[in-house]
C-alpha cells in the first residue's frame, strides 16, 4: 500500500456502478468481441510449417486451454493459492515431488537455479545475482563443453561461473567447495561424453545437485516424467512447444526443496531476481489445462497423422529434377516427422533465402526453417488440418516457376 497514495483518490472513486459524472464504469467497447485485431493493425499472419520457434509465436493453444484462460481471467484468485494447487496436480502427473508454472523454460532454469543458491534464506534471496560468494553463496555450475548452445545465459543470469567439463576426470578435478550443482542440456546429449545416468552418478558422488534443460524435447509424452524419475533434481520444459500451452510459459519440476526455493525467488515476492517473471494465474491455470490435455490424448494416432501430413508434401516435390528430399526425425529436440529439401542451384537457380522470402511474401504467407545444408526443413505438427496440402501445393509451383523463369 505504501506504493500508493489512496485518499488522495477517495474523491474519484465510483459509486454504484459509476463515475462520479454519472458515466457507467463497466460499459464494454461496442462490438470488441468480433474486432480482428491482427487484420486491424495490419499483423501478417502464416501457416507455420516451420516448427514451434518462439519468434513464430510457436504453437496455437488448444480450445481447452483459451477455455480455461477466458473463464478464469473473469474471477479474481490469490496467486499463490493458484500456484498451489496447480503446482500440486501438475507434480503428480510428471511423477515429480513439486511443480510450479513459470514464464517459459529459460525462466525455470533460472529460478531453479536461484533456489538452489538460496535454499529459503531470504537474505540470500535478496543477494543474487550480484554477491553470490561474499554472501556464502555456491558459485559455480559443471557444464559439458558439448552442451554450451547459448540458453545457459538462464543460469548465468543468477550470477554463477559456469565450469566446462568433458570427462569424469574432469568433473572429479572441477568440484570444489564452490561448486552448487551440475547441469546437463538434453537436446546435446549425443555430442557430449558423459549420459544422463553417468552424469547423475556423478553427481551423487559429489553430493550435487544434477538439473536438466528439455525445453523442446516434448513429444515423446513420456519425457515428462522419464527425468524426474531418473532422478534430476529440476527439469525445465517450455509449455508453448509441442504441449501448446500459453507460449510464455514453462514448468520447474522436481524436488521439493528446490521448487519451493525457486518460488520464494520468485513473483509476487519482491525483492528477487524473478520479481519481473510474473506468471498470471490464466497462464498458471491454461498450462496446466495443455498439460492434462496432453498427457490424455491419442499420441499414436497424432503420429500417423502427422506421417500423412508429411508424406503429401514430400510427394509433391521429390520428383522435381534437381531437388533432394529427405523425410527424418529429430532424435531429441522437436522429436517429430520432418522433411529436409535441398536442390541443385544450377538447376533450380534460386537461393534458400530468396526461395523463403516468396513463401513468406506469397498468400497465404507461409514460413519453414533453413537448414544447415543451405536449404530448409519444414514440419507439420504445427500445421492446421488442410494446410499441408496448402503447403504442398506452393512449394511444388515456386519450385516449378523458378525451374522455367
Amino acid at each position: 500500500m505504501k506504493r500508493r497514495t489512496i485518499i488522495k483518490g477517495l474523491g474519484l472513486l465510483p459509486i454504484g456502478g459509476t463515475l462520479l459524472s454519472g458515466e457507467p464504469l463497466y460499459a464494454a467497447p461496442a462490438g470488441s468481441a468480433k474486432r480482428n485485431l491482427l487484420k486491424e493493425l495490419g499483423i501478417r499472419t502464416f501457416i507455420n510449417a516451420a516448427g514451434t520457434y518462439t519468434a513464430m509465436t510457436a504453437s496455437l493453444m488448444h480450445e481447452e486451454v483459451v477455455a480455461a484462460i477466458a473463464h478464469s481471467a473473469k474471477e479474481f484468485c490469490m496467486l499463490n493459492e493458484v500456484q498451489d494447487k496447480v503446482g500440486e496436480k501438475i507434480a503428480q502427473m510428471v511423477h515429480a515431488e513439486a511443480a510450479m508454472v513459470t514464464a517459459g523454460a529459460f525462466s525455470a532454469l533460472t529460478l531453479g537455479m536461484a533456489g538452489i543458491l538460496t535454499g529459503t534464506d531470504k537474505e540470500k534471496i535478496k543477494q543474487i545475482p550480484h554477491r553470490l560468494e561474499s554472501s556464502g553463496i555456491k558459485s559455480e555450475v559443471l557444464l559439458q563443453k558439448a552442451h554450451y548452445d547459448g540458453y545457459e545465459q538462464a543460469l548465468h543470469n543468477t550470477g554463477v561461473k559456469l565450469i566446462p567439463v568433458e570427462t569424469a576426470a574432469d568433473v572429479d578435478r572441477a568440484v570444489n567447495e564452490k561448486t552448487a550443482a551440475m547441469h546437463f542440456l538434453n537436446c546435446n546429449a549425443p555430442e557430449g561424453k558423459i549420459m544422463h545416468e553417468e552424469w547423475l552418478q556423478l553427481a551423487k558422488k559429489h553430493n550435487l545437485p544434477a538439473t536438466i534443460d528439455i525445453a523442446a524435447d516434448v513429444p515423446p509424452v513420456s519425457n515428462l516424467w522419464k527425468y524426474n524419475d531418473m532422478g534430476f533434481s529440476f527439469v525445465a520444459l517450455s509449455g508453448g512447444k509441442a504441449i501448446r500451452g500459453p507460449q510464455s510459459a514453462g514448468l520447474l519440476m522436481g524436488k521439493k526443496d528446490i521448487i519451493t526455493a525457486a518460488r520464494l525467488n520468485n513473483s509476487p515476492n519482491g525483492v528477487t531476481i524473478g520479481r519481473g517473471m510474473k506468471v498470471n494465474k490464466e497462464e498458471m491455470l491454461g498450462m496446466y489445462a495443455a498439460l492434462d490435455k496432453y498427457i490424455h490424448q491419442d499420441h499414436d494416432k497424432e503420429w500417423k497423422v502427422w506421417e500423412k501430413r508429411i508424406e503429401i508434401i514430400h510427394n509433391a516435390i521429390k520428383n522435381i529434377d534437381g531437388i533432394s528430399t529427405t523425410v527424418f526425425v529429430p532424435p531429441i529436440a522437436n522429436h517429430t516427422p520432418t522433411l529436409r529439401v535441398v536442390w541443385d542451384n544450377k538447376k533450380i537457380p534460386i537461393s534458400r533465402d530468396e526461395f523463403m522470402e516468396r513463401l513468406r511474401r506469397g498468400t497465404p504467407s507461409i514460413e519453414v526453417i533453413g537448414n544447415k545444408e543451405g536449404g530448409f526443413n519444414t514440419t507439420v505438427f504445427m500445421l492446421n488440418p488442410g494446410e499441408e496440402k496448402i503447403v504442398a501445393k506452393r512449394l511444388r509451383e515456386e519450385f516449378l516457376n523458378t525451374k522455367t523463369s
